[in-house]
């Protein structure tokens, strides 16, 4: 294998972090990219200094809730930024985290988002790989703790396919080592799942109590229902099943 210099904007987050590790495992320099580190892609301070001699990057960032427009807003600007800082580097790959599904749903601001950044990538200056992954084993907790009051949460019965956040940074670090792809095949879990039996089952593990009151009235709406969320065709299916990754939280 050949050993990189690769930044990782968001470096510091859930998969950010993991991203990170996953590249140096495999031996690679890592640049890490964050606000918290001193570098601010919505403002562009530091962008320059830090993909100095960096030949691909890895974008993981996340961007704050809010409405639509100012969602969309958030990942253009950062988006841009990065784009053309990477441009003037000379980084040879840049390497996005997507959403399988996410041309599927046009209601959700996170969704009109994500389309709007990869509309930026795939036009954009640098040579890249969109990796579309389903939702992560994390993301039903989240889902009812965003609601959870009192002890109890309502969810979205969702069906989706979940994947282990360590998974989704192997086949980054992978994906970025190499040539690019353009839009790459879905990447999932191994097995659908209902979204209230996760958070069920997330919350058992953890030794907690969370009455859970199953939901269309929420974020997600019936639009998302049925295999909405499902990977495509020909995805690349992950192997660490939700009951691995649960075994793994006791």
């Amino acid at each position: 294998m050949i050993i990189m210099r690769i930044a990782v904007a968001g470096a510091t987050g859930n998969i950010g972090s993991l991203t990170v590790a996953a590249l140096e495992r495999d031996g690679h320099d890592v640049v890490r990219i964050s606000r918290s580190l001193g570098v601010d892609l919505l403002s562009g301070d530091g962008l320059d200094d830090a993909l100095a001699g960096v030949e691909a990057v890895v974008d993981v960032t996340n961007g704050p809730a809010g409405d639509r427009a100012e969602t969309v807003a958030y990942f253009a600007t950062a988006t841009r930024n990065l784009l053309a800082a990477e441009e003037r580097a000379g980084v040879r790959h840049h390497v996005l985290l997507s959403i399988a599904g996410v041309g599927r749903i046009d209601g959700n601001a996170h969704y009109a988002g994500k389309r709007e950044q990869e509309r930026l990538v795939a036009e954009g200056p640098v040579p890249w790989t969109v990796v579309p992954a389903t939702q992560f084993h994390d993301f039903a907790e989240m889902v009812a703790g965003w609601t959870e009051q009192d002890g109890v949460a309502t969810v979205a019965p969702l069906l989706v396919q979940p994947i282990a956040p360590a998974d989704v940074a192997a086949v980054l670090a992978e994906i970025a080592a190499g040539e690019p792809r353009g839009r790459y095949v879905d990447v999932a879990g191994p097995e659908p799942q209902d979204l209230v039996d996760m958070a069920r089952r997330t919350h058992q593990a953890r030794g907690r109590e969370v009455k859970l009151v199953p939901t269309w009235s929420g974020l997600f709406g019936p639009e998302m229902a049925g295999n909405v969320l499902l990977p495509g065709e020909h995805a690349r299916i992950a192997p660490t099943t939700f009951d691995d990754w649960l075994q793994e939280q006791k």
